[in-house]
């Protein structure tokens, strides 16, 4: 159940048994959500951190017309909430943008961790730096690339993303979003949206049905994003 995050973690440095163990031993309530539903609610003070076991959840901030804007996706392996161990107050969301399996690591247990287990909370704060590098990319995005070049980037960060927990096939991953969705990760409307993927599928980089992607021509892809994974921090080494 935990080989996602085990997979996450260990792309940036090697996990020995007895760290995996701790993380198992931190992690205690099941649940299943369904798309559309809220994993994690702004305002509220949880007591433990959420782990996505399967499915794709986004965060997301909400203003007062009504007007939604996601500022992350989430995939197998990701800790949704893992800053609330320290923040406390959830200052967004988390939805589901596909049925979840998520599994909860009590805040008290991972208190344990940080006082035990050194190397193995460094690289939890890896994982949080992570984040907030991705954060920093999709502000670059959102404020300086082209629309195109916007979900260029996008698709290649998740497929490097979904690779490194062995949820792609091949040069394909499954990306469950409607394009209302995606049109909230871009900032578009959904008929920009739609003329944007028409694009990208026009000039022979990437197939693009039933919820799942194809790159058809990844060095293509890379350069239409400008797409550089220094930011995923996906070397391995000590930490």
């Amino acid at each position: 159940m935990l080989e996602s995050l085990y997979l996450n973690l260990g792309q940036h440095d090697a996990l020995s048994e007895g760290e995996q163990a701790l993380l198992a031993s931190a992690m205690s309530t099941e649940k299943y959500f369904a798309t559309g539903e809220d994993i994690v609610s702004e305002g509220s003070r949880p007591i433990y951190s959420t782990l996505i076991v399967d499915g794709l959840a986004a965060r997301y901030k909400v203003l007062e017309d009504g007007g939604r804007q996601f500022t992350s996706l989430q995939v197998p392996g990701d800790f949704v909430d893992l800053h609330a161990f320290l923040l406390k107050t959830m200052d967004h969301g988390i939805i589901a943008l596909s049925p979840c399996h998520v599994i909860a690591a009590e805040h008290s247990k991972l208190r344990t961790i940080t006082e035990q287990a050194p190397h193995l909370t460094r690289l939890l704060w890896l994982d949080t730096l992570v984040d907030g590098a991705i954060h920093r990319e999709w502000i670059v995005a959102m404020g300086r690339r082209s629309k195109i070049s916007h979900l260029a980037h996008l698709i290649c960060e998740l497929f490097i993303r979904l690779q490194v927990v062995k949820r792609t096939d091949g040069m394909s991953f499954l990306l469950p979003l409607s394009q209302a969705e995606l049109a909230d990760v871009l900032g578009l409307s959904v008929v920009h949206m739609n003329r944007v993927i028409g694009t990208l599928r026009k000039i022979g980089v990437i197939g693009w049905a039933n919820h799942k992607v194809t790159i058809l021509d990844w060095q293509r892809l890379v350069e239409i994003a400008e797409f550089d994974p220094t930011y995923l921090s996906m070397n391995r080494e000590p930490r």
